[in-house]
């Protein structure tokens, strides 16, 4: 049994997925075959589906991934400190994007 788990391990760590997950590197990401296939899969699913709202959620996850990778979140925090005069967008965007997850959510469509 270790054998098999070791080999599907090592089979995932080939596809470099959560490197470029953690790393937040969006192009390496959605040119990777490993990743692009299932997800072009599941969009054409969620479109068929007609699950709009489901597509919706994952468009802000992904948007969510993809702003917390920029230059910008880098330098929110400077020697230590929290800048308050960065942060304040940050907050004021979360909180919207937190109302439109709720609202999504909570809603009937």
């Amino acid at each position: 049994m270790s054998e098999l788990w070791e080999g599907f391990t090592a089979w995932v760590d080939s596809t470099h997925l959560f490197e470029q997950i953690k790393e937040v590197d969006a192009a390496g990401l959605f040119t990777n075959p490993w990743f692009l296939v299932p997800f072009i899969a599941l969009v054409g699913y969620m479109i068929f589906k007609q699950a709009w709202r489901d597509m919706a959620l994952i468009a802000i996850f992904i948007g969510v991934w993809w702003v917390s990778g920029t230059p910008y979140m880098q330098t929110l925090v400077v020697g230590h400190e929290l800048s308050i005069e960065k942060i304040l967008p940050v907050v004021f965007g979360g909180g919207i994007t937190l109302g439109v997850v709720i609202y999504l959510l909570i809603s009937k469509s």
